[in-house]
Parts: structure tokens; C-alpha cells; sequence
């Protein structure tokens, strides 16, 4: 198994099962573009871990808060570009530290330069 849990592994008749919804259900999200299970050379549906826990996260955000399907489409993509936004932030972080790092090393370099003098 990938870390990730991108695998595709599940039919959609034993996804809907695990999250607990229909297979139609399952469809009509895969359609408004809330999921995007694998597809087979046959044409068939195949639903990774991850591909599961985001079902079960837009279940939850429908029952348990009462936030409808537009909602839950605003909520999902709001939290990838979240996402996004924290894996850049650490990248930027890195350059900066990267950069620090240098002026350091530079200054330390131009005094042992100096002393030499």
C-alpha cells in the first residue's frame, strides 16, 4: 500500500458500503466533480483510501453539520487550497532559512578574510 492512500482498491458498491450511502450517491458527487475514483480499462470505478476518507468527510459535513452539497463543494476546495497555501508557506520558510544560512556563512567567510589581512 502507497503512503498516500491513492491506491484505487475498492469497487463502488464496497465504498458506498464503508461511508455508508448509495452507489448513486457516489455517482452524482463523482459527476458535480466532488471526487474522481479511478477508472479500469472496463470502465469501472475503483475508490482509494483517500478517495473514501474524502466521501466520509463530505458525508460528516452534510449530517452531522447540516452544510449542503454547494457548501460542502466551497469547504473541500477551500481546505485543498489551505493545503496549498501551508505547503508553500513551508517551502518559503526553507528559502528563507536557506538564505539566512548563506549571509551567515558569507559574513563569517568575509571576517576570517579580514583577520587574514
Amino acid at each position: 500500500m502507497d503512503s498516500t492512500g491513492s491506491e484505487p482498491r475498492y469497487v463502488i458498491s464496497i465504498a458506498a458500503r464503508m461511508v455508508g450511502i448509495e452507489t448513486h450517491t457516489l455517482r452524482y458527487y463523482e459527476r458535480v466533480g466532488l471526487v474522481q475514483p479511478y477508472r479500469s480499462k472496463g470502465n469501472i470505478r475503483y475508490y482509494s483510501e483517500a478517495d473514501v476518507e474524502r466521501l466520509r468527510q463530505i458525508k460528516a459535513l452534510m449530517s452531522d453539520l447540516g452544510i449542503n452539497l454547494a457548501g460542502v463543494e466551497v469547504v473541500i476546495r477551500m481546505a485543498e487550497k489551505m493545503t496549498e497555501m501551508q505547503s508553500r508557506i513551508q517551502e518559503m520558510e526553507f528559502e528563507i532559512e536557506q538564505f539566512r544560512q548563506t549571509e551567515i556563512d558569507t559574513k563569517e567567510s568575509k571576517e576570517e578574510f579580514d583577520k587574514e589581512e
